[in-house]
């Protein structure tokens, strides 16, 4: 498996995948998971895969030469020429969909299902920063002031952190930081993610970025952060007080009576019911 997080900020794109795929606990490989696409002064663009490792292997290769038509003028699109993301985007779903016609039938009668998911954003000159989550269809969704970050993977794990820290208005270190302890929480409960991992961030009308960094076990930032958050976890744990379930000295009694629901019905013998 994998996890992938992409951030859309005010101040610019914060994207994040690891590198470990599996097809079994004795066949661990690494492969990375994205793939930056860069025009300096005209456009910038990040791909992050997860999913079937040869679908999503197939889909990159063929996404720098896909081209769709221009409804009005019948040009072809690509995602170098594209005047919009929104453009760029539907060109990434048309590759999704090649490689489905060409595949998807022999894959079927092997028994793979075609699975595979994306995340695509960035900025194209004159227009705002963008981001999309494609699928396996070729359709996409595109991330709003609402909902500001895509995962894909295994992102049950790393979601807790980034719904309670993250707003348009997070600084994109801060964002940064927020999206490496999301990674960090995935790697410490799911052994199917894992180091080295890729960390992009872009500012908002640059067009380009230099801050493009992997990130292994001997990172000290990284683990440093490790460290850091499971000790503080720890502390913020201990600071909270534990159930006082005889009442007693305490603000904060849990034995208390509801306001619409009653406790739990015990069934004692074989003619309780529970209604």
């Amino acid at each position: 498996m994998t996890y992938c997080v992409a951030i859309k900020l005010n101040a610019g794109l914060v994207f994040l995948s690891d590198s470990r795929t599996n097809a079994g606990l004795d066949q661990i490989s690494s492969f990375r998971k994205m793939m930056v696409y860069e025009k300096a002064g005209d456009r910038f663009m990040v791909l992050l895969s997860a999913g079937n490792l040869s679908i999503s292997q197939s889909v990159r290769e063929i996404l720098q030469t896909e081209q769709i038509k221009d409804g009005e003028s019948g040009e072809a699109i690509t995602i170098w020429n594209a005047k919009s993301m929104f453009d760029a985007a539907r060109v990434l779903g048309a590759a999704v969909r090649h490689v489905h016609e060409r595949d998807g039938a022999a894959l079927k009668r092997s028994g793979v299902d075609f699975n595979v998911s994306m995340v695509f954003g960035g900025q194209i000159k004159g227009e705002g920063m963008r981001l999309f989550q494609v699928y396996s269809a070729g359709n996409f969704i595109e991330a709003t002031s609402e909902t500001p970050y895509f995962q894909v993977g295994e992102s049950k794990y790393g979601k807790p952190v980034l719904d309670r820290v993250l707003t348009p208005e997070t600084p994109l270190d801060e964002a940064a930081k927020c999206a490496l302890v999301s990674m960090d929480s995935t790697l410490k409960s799911n052994l199917s993610v894992g180091l080295p991992l890729d960390l992009v961030v872009y500012e908002v009308d640059r067009f380009a970025t230099d801050k493009v960094i992997c990130i292994d076990e001997n990172n000290p930032y990284f683990r440093m952060l490790h460290d850091s958050w499971g000790q503080k976890l720890r502390q913020v744990f201990d600071s909270i007080e534990d159930p006082a379930w005889t009442g007693g000295a305490t603000e904060v009694p849990i034995m208390v009576t509801p306001s619409r629901s009653k406790p739990l019905k015990k069934i004692t013998n074989h003619t309780d019911r529970l209604i």
